[in-house]
């Protein structure tokens, strides 16, 4: 029943799906183990809408209906995260001023024209898939939500404020990454055994942007945590359409 709340309290945080209102949210931090499964969800539901959509309209049209479905599924969660890093380390010259930046709730033209070159990848790469996108949405929603995780697990909480994101400090034990890698990776059934190597460059890209955070901040923000769900599914999209070709 303890495992049921803190999967409940990681869809509450997560998501902008309903959940019962009476929550332990003292326990939020250790509900992160549940984000991979949390990625099942967006990721089931933007697939259905995306393989929906595809019966009146094309490709791109269905991708692109998917994509609304998931930004009003997250609230644009990670999205923002994503944008509030390319503003801050984009117009930032120290950790001060980076993290004053990340802080400010106003976009600047970093994460706009971030936003707009993630969402043209997002869906040149998924139209090309055809058919084969809303396997491809399933199973990035899932992949790209552990290596947060791993960030987590490696590097320190660096704001010392109460800032929104103070539920992130978590460091995840051995046991944790076993079993929210296991729920990351299950969906990676539904492809062809050629797709696992996609994992190589989302683990690498991932670990490059850990350190790149290290340098300039001492660790992660909960930003930086939106950016590498962002960057992972971007990278898991461009691996797997590339491996798709010898398929």
């Amino acid at each position: 029943m303890t495992q049921l709340k803190l999967l409940l309290l990681a869809v509450g945080f997560y998501t902008r799906l309903p959940v019962p209102a009476l929550q332990n949210y003292s326990q939020l931090p250790q509900s992160t183990v549940y984000l991979p499964l949390v990625g099942w969800i967006i990721g089931a539901l933007t697939a259905l809408s995306c393989y929906l959509a595809d019966y009146l309209w094309p490709t791109p049209v269905g991708v692109i209906l998917a994509l609304i479905v998931g930004i009003l599924l997250t609230g644009a969660f990670h999205e923002d995260g994503f944008a509030d890093v390319c503003d801050g380390f984009g117009g930032g010259y120290n950790k001060t001023r980076i993290l004053a930046i990340m802080k400010d709730s106003y976009i600047g033209v970093y994460g706009t024209v971030g936003l707009l070159l993630l969402f043209a990848l997002k869906i040149s790469l998924l139209s090309a898939q055809g058919n084969s996108a809303p396997l491809f949405l399933l199973v990035g929603h899932s992949i790209s939500r552990l290596p947060p995780l791993l960030l987590m697990r490696q590097y320190d909480y660096t704001r010392i404020d109460n800032s929104k994101v103070a539920a992130a400090v978590y460091k995840p034990n051995g046991q944790d990454l076993v079993f929210t890698s296991a729920i990351a990776l299950l969906p990676l059934a539904l492809l062809p055994s050629l797709c696992l190597l996609a994992l190589v460059p989302v683990i690498i890209i991932n670990t490059l942007l850990g350190h790149y955070f290290y340098r300039h901040i001492g660790g992660y923000t909960g930003d930086c945590l939106g950016a590498s769900q962002q960057v992972a599914e971007v990278v898991f999209y461009l691996s797997a359409s590339t491996l798709w070709t010898f398929i």
